[in-house]
């Protein structure tokens, strides 16, 4: 089999150097196809809500593909959504957390994953990822692909049958591992991967499972193996090859991808196909929450959502993702979020009160640095700093300043150029508290107070209260800003 990748003359503008988890190391990219990129990133399991840390994944790979067309790449990707086969632990043993959430919130496995598959596109369109073109493949609309794949790994010897499923023999792959350099003579039973008596080898993973009682599941198929369903590493393989291609360019997911689940998606795809899968890999780092990891039995699970409540807009989080780089673990605290807040909301009003709206030219040394530094494996941190730079650079127009921060913010995705009402009315002069009918005026004085407190839910039902009266509080990082809607007296 070839271990090496095909290279070609590169397409686009300038060098990008990329740190590819396969070879350790940074790289300089080279497309398979002059001027194209494709691209595959390990989706959301749809039995609940994307939270924080899951979506961090997604603005890094949101940047990636910015960085690529900033620099004139056209740019073709796949996000798939695994709605079945996912199973409760690496072990291929438990129960799908598709059909586990269906029973405990008493619905079928499709309103499950209909309802988290709609959420999450409603979260990526919150925090300004671009989606345009993305394809979406779903697991359960590709299963004759799967199926596929499974059968051509077990006529070439790679594959075989145990009384509960069909198996990737993982002996059989010489440079199984060779992703982010895992010992397998250090992977013992137990550990990473529990005791399974059936599999020959402690890594070898489900290719098929097996129903164990055929009509018991709402999700199985037919199979040459008899009833089952796909194992959860088979579907990225199958679906990335189909739309994609044998070989491709890019692969990203989260660090905890490295060690099972992309060692299976190369291990499998190149034994059926005899190719490279994919030419670099990258990972993003864990998101962790006051310190600790982010576990429902913590409690400290925190979704998009939740953010709200706090006066934190889905763009504040994009721009704090921002001040990290992808590759370094990350500490979310609310005080980090709330400083990030008042950075981004300092820039937008600088932007819609300083800058008038003229747009001048490009700042060419400061746009160059901007490049170079996402040009280096996607610093976006360095890339704020040459920003705030050229803010505060006195020499530099406020028409240029207004044209380069919308130049790039075309990587940034921070929607200067389209702020939205509500953000504009954050730069508006709201009402004095003299002016405010004196129940408005109290119940604005509690509402300060709870949020003082922490106490969240006081603070919101007091803003409904506001609102139904007839006027708008908009949280600020000058505090509490009030607004009478329009035909209210």
């Amino acid at each position: 089999m070839k271990k090496l990748y095909p290279r070609v003359e590169s397409g686009g503008g300038g060098d990008i150097r990329l740190f590819n988890t396969l070879s350790r190391r940074k790289e300089t990219f080279v497309p398979l196809r002059r001027g194209q990129v494709s691209m595959y990133h390990c989706g959301p399991t749809v039995y609940d809500f994307a939270h924080i840390g899951n979506l961090r994944a997604y603005v890094f790979a949101d940047i990636l593909r910015r960085v690529f067309e900033y620099a004139g790449f056209a740019v073709k990707q796949v996000i798939n959504i695994t709605d079945v086969g996912h199973l409760t632990n690496d072990a291929d043993e438990g129960e799908d957390k598709i059909e586990e959430s269906a029973k405990r919130q008493g619905k079928s496995a499709k309103e499950i994953t209909r309802f988290f598959t709609e959420a999450f596109h409603n979260d990526l369109f919150r925090i300004n990822v671009n989606t345009k073109g993305t394809i979406f493949p779903k697991a359960t609309e590709h299963i004759g692909e799967q199926i596929a794949l499974a059968k051509t790994l077990e006529e070439k010897g790679y594959a075989y049958k145990t009384s509960d499923g069909i198996y990737f023999d993982t002996s059989r792959f010489e440079r199984y591992g060779e992703l982010g350099g895992i010992n397998l003579q250090g992977l013992k039973e137990g550990a990473r991967i529990a005791l399974n008596s059936r599999k020959k080898n402690p890594a070898d993973f489900a290719l098929w499972k097996l129903s164990e009682e055929s009509g018991k599941r709402q999700q199985e198929w037919e199979s040459p193996w008899g009833m089952g369903f796909p194992g959860w590493h088979l579907e990225c393989s199958a679906m990335a090859m189909k739309y994609l291609g044998k070989t491709f360019d890019i692969h990203t997911g989260g660090v905890d991808h490295i060690a099972i689940h992309h060692q299976n998606e190369i291990a499998q795809s190149e034994c059926a196909t005899g190719r490279p899968f994919v030419r670099y890999w990258l990972h993003s780092e864990h998101l962790r929450i006051e310190g600790r990891k982010i576990s429902k039995s913590l409690g400290n699970t925190i979704f998009l959502k939740n953010l709200a409540g706090r006066g934190i807009r889905p763009l504040d989080y994009r721009y704090w993702l921002l001040t990290s780089h992808y590759r370094t673990p990350v500490n979310f605290t609310w005080e980090a979020l709330q400083a990030a807040k008042n950075s981004l909301f300092r820039l937008q009003r600088l932007f819609i009160e300083e800058l008038g709206g003229k747009d001048g030219g490009i700042a060419a040394g400061y746009a160059a640095r901007f490049r170079n530094s996402l040009f280096d494996d996607l610093n976006t941190p360095e890339a704020l700093a040459v920003l705030w730079q050229m803010v505060k650079d006195k020499s530099v127009k406020p028409d240029d300043k207004r044209f380069t921060l919308l130049n790039f913010d075309k990587v940034l995705g921070l929607k200067l150029g389209q702020l939205d009402g509500e953000l504009k009315e954050t730069v508006r002069k709201p009402m004095a508290l003299d002016d405010l009918p004196p129940e408005i005026r109290l119940l604005t004085g509690e509402r300060q107070k709870a949020r003082a407190e922490g106490r969240w839910q006081d603070a919101d039902a007091l803003r409904e209260k506001i609102a139904a009266a007839g006027f708008d509080i908009i949280d600020t990082p000058l505090g509490q800003r009030i607004y009478q809607r329009s035909g209210k007296k």
